[in-house]
């Protein structure tokens, strides 16, 4: 939860229905703001919050529903699953979720660019965020880059996985390749986002691996985060 005087992350995330990335990059992304967020004085040490998932149908139809059992263990028992038959209900819902400090993170899903999702609806779901301090990840389907006032715009895309060390032949750990188009504190650029004993590593696509801002996505994106090493 952000503390007081700090902006909470509002992020867009383009992606193709057809490659089923979106949502993958937007919860890998979502899980490692949440785990990495400082506790405060007099919290509990682990964060018991409710994750808030929300999908119009037509983005259901397009990427499948959440599958539970597929989820990180710690979050299974707590996603909130909302379907809307509307953008305008998705809205709606999304932004009572953001007004609810008893959520850990909320992910939404829109196809395409609706009329209702414009900048004002945007800019409604920002002030949300900066006032109630639940992040919110967006995955934008099959959507041309329009209008926002989300803070984090990604254009990211499945990538293929590095061969598993003991066995060639096993799926690898899951990879997308992330173009940060538009953020705010942060210089945009292309990363290789994946998993990594529980944490997400970045590598940059375009500059050196020895450069330790480029291969920490997390460098600069939020005050409230100390910066770390690559």
């Amino acid at each position: 939860m952000a503390r007081k005087g700090e902006v909470a992350l509002h992020s867009e995330l383009f992606a193709a229905s057809c490659e089923a990335g979106g949502a993958a990059a937007a919860l890998a992304l979502a899980i490692d703001d949440w785990r990495h967020t400082p506790r405060g004085e007099g919290q509990e040490v682990t964060d018991r919050r409710g994750v808030l998932w929300v999908q119009t149908r037509e983005a259901a139809r397009l990427a499948g529903q959440p599958y539970r059992a597929g989820l990180p263990k710690d979050l299974r028992g707590r996603l909130i699953h909302v379907l809307a038959n509307r953008t305008e209900d998705a809205l709606f819902a999304l932004e009572e979720g953001l007004r609810c400090r008893d959520l850990a993170f909320v992910i939404g899903e829109i196809a395409a660019n609706p009329r209702a999702l414009d900048f004002t609806a945007s800019r409604r779901l920002t002030l949300a965020i900066e006032k109630h301090g639940v992040p919110l990840f967006l995955v934008r389907l099959d959507a041309e880059r329009d209008l926002s006032s989300a803070r984090m715009r990604w254009e990211v895309a499945s990538a293929p996985s590095a061969p598993p060390r003991w066995n060639a032949q096993a799926p690898g750990t899951p990879q997308w390749r992330a173009e940060l188009f538009r953020a705010r504190n942060h210089a945009p650029g292309e990363w290789l986002l994946h998993e990594m004993d529980g944490k997400l590593q970045a590598l940059r696509s375009r500059k050196a691996d020895n450069d330790a801002a480029g291969m920490n996505w997390t460098a600069g994106l939020q005050r409230r985060r100390l910066l770390r090493g690559g």
